[in-house]
């Protein structure tokens, strides 16, 4: 049993660890210290705004009537079982996909445990520019986002082990 988190990519699982705490830490100090909607400026393109998210990434699905935090966190727990399946599935030699997929991981999991409490995910992170505002994000997303910049950057760096032999 140790053996498989020694020589597969479930030895990187402790990145999606860190980031589960991580995450799960800033929203609690956020919502202990914050009120809904309350917003701090931080520098001048960047606040920390407490919103709640219904819906996915950008807010799709925020009014959906309620399925959707159903539906989600199903979604979110299914690609979670196939990344440890595929971090499993990894060899020692692997290093940069299966750290991308362990922050997938930390990320999907951070997200599904709000949705699941909570019926929505915290949301606190703000940047814009002037009047424009990306929308709210958290730390989970950010590994997210993180997770697939890896996963792109692999497919370069290793494209020839990626490649279908013809």
């Amino acid at each position: 049993m140790l053996n498989i988190f020694k020589n597969t990519g479930m030895r990187f699982t402790w990145i999606s660890i860190i980031i589960v705490v991580l995450d799960q830490w800033t929203k609690q100090a956020v919502v202990n210290s914050m009120q809904l909607y309350e917003s701090i400026e931080i520098v001048p393109f960047f606040n920390f705004t407490y919103v709640h998210n219904y819906g996915a990434a950008f807010s799709i699905l925020y009014d959906a009537g309620g399925w959707q935090r159903y539906f989600l966190s199903v979604i979110a727990l299914g690609v979670s079982g196939l990344i440890l399946w595929w971090l499993k599935s990894t060899t020692r030699q692997q290093l940069l996909l299966p750290v991308a997929f362990s922050f997938i991981l930390g990320g999907a999991l951070g997200n599904v445990y709000d949705r699941i409490m909570h019926g929505y995910v915290i949301d606190f992170l703000d940047l814009y520019y002037g009047t424009s505002h990306w929308p709210a994000f958290n730390i989970a997303d950010s590994a997210i986002f993180i997770g697939a910049v890896l996963l792109i950057i692999d497919m370069f760096i290793n494209k020839e082990a990626n490649e279908v032999d013809k």
